[in-house]
């Protein structure tokens, strides 16, 4: 009996001891604890004390300062002068709880971190979350601390540029470049030594391709260049006192210089970054309080022998990996290139990417390698990494966005437990839906090894793969299962909407090849009569008006519109269903065409119409002309011919200067018909992403062979790719 009474009583004294552990924040809608911090930090003090309320109905008092011992309290403030800056601390201690940073930024994180992992508060987006309620809110005994490996953290989605409490709320930073010169964040060469200044003058301070000196890049070892560069930078630096970044860095091509001294440079040492990075240590070494930033991108991502300066900041870029897959499984060039900067400095900024720049609201199943990605880059030991979205909406822009700011604040967590939080949070009982496509459209790619998930690319290369007919079929029917899920709910309903525009515009551009019945633009109807296609009229009508109803106005990075894909797919369903007597003709090529559209000229006749990007059904001509014949197979009678040509002036695809049309009766002797000169000369503020249909009318005449000769547009020496052939790129031709 004496055993028992012992027993209990021990028992009794543990679960006192558990209990006075344990603290009583708030008690059937009353508290006793009320929230103190130092005046930098009162901005997280509101913070806490808005969402305690929100979740218990109860608002506990602020109060600078230090209070007297006996009363209970939250604590907010910083850990020791030793701690990163970066460190949290949560925990219990003599009845208060203490939430603390390494920096006052730390101490927000800290606050949004408890709210978090002992409330489950959610932020799905702006405006969108979730907050328990709770009477009564009881703490167990706590002891928390992390570290973020990843100090600096960068999603480029406007969600967190334009909404700074859901950065906030998901730790990443309010811009793209914190810290740095405004005006001098990357690719900075034609800033500091513009062409239009210099080159006239001193065309020696440019890059020597060839024979010819080029204002594609500087000449990184002729002595004035350095020192204009040094006045730029010091008088940014006097412009923006502020800023500690400011980026030196190569211009957006590949046609560095190649005079003998630089050549000698990079042969010594071993890539084209050796110039780069002697050249931006000696400016740094003007800068020893300040950072200055330079690429390891594209000729210069492999790293030379020369270690940058301590105050010298890589960015290593991953442009051209396949995003099929992790970067370690299926671009090792830039693991490698990542260990071998690694060995050379701890200084290194990621930029990565994330999404399809010719095509933002295509499909892109790469959301499976975000996670992989980020352990690379943070087992290398990189600090800084930037992940550029495409800033403006794109496929699953807020799903995207969620899961990439999780993943960089904490890499471990588990991916599909971080799926399955957000899809089942943010589209509700359309979750599941949502959910069931992101996991099948990534498992048909993983199915197809062969596939390189380009960031240039475009969904026409996917249409017999991840994109296929009856997979498009499948997938839209999910999204069809999950609008009726929340069909009573019109927000939650917009949001599957939005995250249908994938599809959508998959369906619509397998439409404009017309790759089946039902994916066609146009009908016919017993007698033959094309019309245009009313499914996909309508589908072209729910993708603009989602758009437009969710302020959703680029379809990719060189501006092309939204407006301007509607008005331009309008066209293609007015060209479709005009008689074309060249309809299925044979087409001969009389100069070679190069890489696209399989090389095959009876693209020009197929029916299928070309899109925006240069992958989407275009005949490409690198540095010749485009000659071809098309044989109607009898003489015809004709008085119109049409023919599309597309313009990416970034891509160095540039409208013919001329397009000249001719007609025979005997493929032997050939009348010229009409010369149509470019309605639209490239100029540098030439509209970047476009399409001309070069069309003629004329007095009817006979012809059973009809040739085209589209004469190329010269790359002009101001072009970042001057030097380089430029491209035609030529679709359909439309005969009657």
């Amino acid at each position: 009996m004496q055993k028992i009474t012992f027993a209990l009583i021990g028992a009794l004294l543990l679960l006192t001891s558990c209990s006075q552990n344990k603290l009583k924040l708030v008690k059937n809608g009353e508290s006793d604890y009320v929230i103190t911090y130092t005046k930098e930090d009162h901005e997280s003090a509101k913070v806490l004390q808005n969402y305690l309320e929100k979740i218990s109905g109860v608002e506990l008092e602020l109060t600078e300062g230090n209070l007297d011992s006996a009363t209970p309290k939250i604590v907010l403030g910083l850990l020791e002068d030793s701690s990163p800056s970066e460190n949290i601390q949560i925990k219990t201690q003599d009845g208060n709880l203490h939430i603390l940073g390494g920096s006052h930024q730390a101490v927000q994180n800290a606050v949004y971190e408890f709210l978090e992992r002992y409330f489950n508060c959610k932020w799905y987006a702006p405006g969108v979350e979730a907050i328990p309620l709770k009477k009564s809110i009881t703490l167990n005994e706590m002891d928390y601390s992390y570290i973020p490996e990843i100090s600096t953290r960068t999603v480029h989605s406007r969600l967190f540029y334009q909404n700074h409490d859901f950065a906030d709320q998901q730790k990443v930073t309010y811009e793209a470049f914190p810290t740095y010169v405004p005006s001098a964040r990357v690719h900075t060469f034609h800033k500091f030594m513009p062409e239009e200044v210099f080159y006239e003058d001193h065309p020696e301070y440019y890059a020597l391709r060839g024979d010819k000196r080029l204002p594609t890049q500087l000449c990184l070892t002729n002595p004035d260049v350095l020192e204009i560069v040094k006045d730029s930078v010091a008088a940014l630096f006097e412009r923006h006192p502020e800023a500690a970044v400011l980026s030196v860095s190569q211009d957006d091509n590949q046609q560095y210089c190649q005079c003998p001294l630089c050549s000698r440079i990079d042969e010594e040492e071993g890539s084209p970054a050796g110039t780069m990075v002697r050249f931006v240590n000696n400016v740094a070494k003007a800068f020893p309080d300040k950072t200055i930033s330079t690429l390891a991108y594209q000729h210069t991502r492999k790293p030379p022998k020369t270690a940058p300066d301590p105050n010298v900041l890589i960015t290593l870029c991953s442009i051209e990996c396949d995003r099929s897959a992790p970067i370690a499984d299926k671009c090792e060039d830039f693991a490698q290139d990542l260990i071998g900067w690694g060995k050379l400095t701890d200084n290194i900024r990621i930029w990565d990417y994330t999404t399809q720049f010719t095509n933002f609201l295509a499909p892109f199943p790469n959301i499976h390698t975000i996670q992989p990605n980020i352990h690379l880059f943070r087992d290398n030991n990189a600090k800084w990494v930037f992940e550029q979205h495409s800033n403006n909406p794109s496929e699953l822009f807020e799903l995207r966005s969620y899961v990439t700011a999780k993943l960089l604040w904490n890499p471990d967590l588990d991916f599909n437990d971080l799926l399955l939080e957000f899809t089942n949070g943010y589209y509700q009982e359309a979750g599941p839906f949502i959910k069931n496509y992101v996991d099948q459209i990534h498992q048909e790619l993983a199915n197809d090894q062969d596939f390189f998930l380009f960031l240039y690319g475009d969904p026409s290369e996917a249409f017999d793969s991840y994109l296929k007919p009856d997979l498009l079929a499948q997938y839209a029917n999910l999204f069809d299962a999950a609008e009726e899920a929340v069909a009573e709910k019109p927000a939650i309903l917009n949001r599957v909407k939005m995250a249908r525009l994938g599809i959508d515009y998959a369906m619509l551009e397998a439409s404009r090849k017309n790759i089946t019945d039902q994916l066609s633009l146009t009908i016919a109807d017993a007698d033959g009569i094309e019309s245009i296609n009313p499914d996909v009229a309508m589908l072209l009508d729910n993708f603009s008006n989602t758009a437009k109803n969710n302020d959703i106005t680029l379809m990719n990075e060189m501006g092309f519109t939204v407006n301007e894909y509607g008005a331009n797919f309008l066209s293609a369903l007015e060209m479709a269903k005009r008689p074309n007597k060249a309809r299925d003709s044979e087409v001969t090529t009389l100069t070679k065409p190069k890489k696209y559209a399989n090389e095959d000229p009876m693209v020009l006749t197929d029916g299928a119409l070309g899109g925006s990007s240069f992958y989407a059904n275009w005949l490409g001509y690198e540095g010749n002309d485009m000659e071809v014949v098309v044989d109607l197979g009898k003489t015809e009678s004709i008085n119109t011919i049409s023919m599309a040509f597309l313009q990416v002036t970034n891509h160095v695809v540039f409208f013919p200067s001329e397009v000249t049309y001719f007609g025979s009766v005997d493929n032997k002797t050939f009348t010229e018909i009409g010369t149509i000169n470019s309605p639209k000369p490239l100029t540098k503020s030439s509209k970047v992403n476009d399409i001309q249909y070069f069309d003629l009318e004329f007095d009817p005449a006979s012809y059973r062979y009809v040739k085209v000769v589209a004469r190329n547009t010269e790359t002009p020496y101001w072009h970042h790719a001057a030097g380089l052939p430029s491209w035609v790129f030529a679709d359909e031709i439309i005969i009657d």
